[in-house]
């Protein structure tokens, strides 16, 4: 008897990792709820992939939304096989600049809370279903501070601390945690870097390791893997040499100081 198709519930559906990721279950078969503050890409996906989207119009900041959003799910298709937190901004920022605090709370509320927001209305069912995978798409920018980067370093590596956290608390429910850190991915998030991005891969190519990495359980993995040698190395060195490596190079820039 073959096996029922999955189910998926993906936050930040509506460009980049998130919809490579939608297009990428909907080829196998899946059934995906699939959240996005913009609603006309979502409806885009439910057109190219008839009867097997549910939409959700959302902002992740939003965890009553998010929480009416898990619970219709589950009422229509039940507990999710898997839960991938990918909604997130980026944006250069720097605290000396009073017009930047919004933005840095804004990053922070969107890829830190905004995971957790996803994650809290599916842990009890798949705790108590013993089974799933908890996806938190983090980044390499998490594993040493980037300069210029003050707000989206910390968050990201909030999300690593975070994902640590619940996977420990998780191991012996049979619910897996798996964090996933991409480095240059191209999406329109990259697309505002003014500076050449080392091992940089299209998110359609990288789909597919992400869903194998989440197939294993794999509890951290960085694509492509050749930044996850890089990111290594940077961790392993000492501060004097970090920062004398990193204090020349380039920023993402910042919106307000576009305006």
């Amino acid at each position: 008897m073959p096996a029922p198709p999955a189910k998926l519930f993906i936050t930040g559906a509506s460009s980049g990792i998130g919809q490579a990721l939608a297009d990428y279950y909907a080829a196998q078969g899946a059934q995906l709820g699939l959240c996005a503050r913009r609603s006309e890409p979502l409806l885009q996906l439910a057109a190219r992939w008839p009867g097997q989207v549910h939409c959700y119009p959302l902002d992740v900041t939003d965890a009553a939304a998010l929480r009416a959003a898990g619970e219709n799910f589950m009422a229509d298709l039940g507990v999710p096989d898997i839960v991938i937190a990918n909604a997130g901004i980026s944006m250069g920022t720097l605290s000396e600049h009073a017009e930047d605090l919004e933005a840095i709370r804004r990053i922070m509320d969107t890829n830190f809370f905004g995971m957790a927001a996803s994650f809290s209305p599916f842990i009890g069912p798949m705790r108590r279903a013993g089974r799933g995978r908890l996806v938190g798409i983090a980044s390499v920018a998490g594993i040493r501070g980037l300069p210029g980067s003050e707000a989206y370093s910390a968050s990201k590596a909030a999300v690593i601390a975070y994902l640590e956290s619940l996977r420990v608390e998780l191991r012996a429910s049979g619910v897996k945690v798996v964090t996933l850190s991409p480095g240059y991915i191209s999406t329109p998030m990259t697309a505002v870097n003014p500076f050449p991005m080392p091992f940089l891969m299209s998110a359609e190519a990288a789909a597919p390791r992400f869903a194998r990495a989440i197939a294993k359980g794999c509890s951290h993995v960085v694509v492509p893997w050749q930044m996850g040698v890089v990111a290594g190395l940077l961790r392993l060195l000492p501060n004097a040499v970090y920062d004398r490596l990193m204090v020349a190079a380039p920023r993402k820039p910042r919106p307000a100081a576009a305006e």
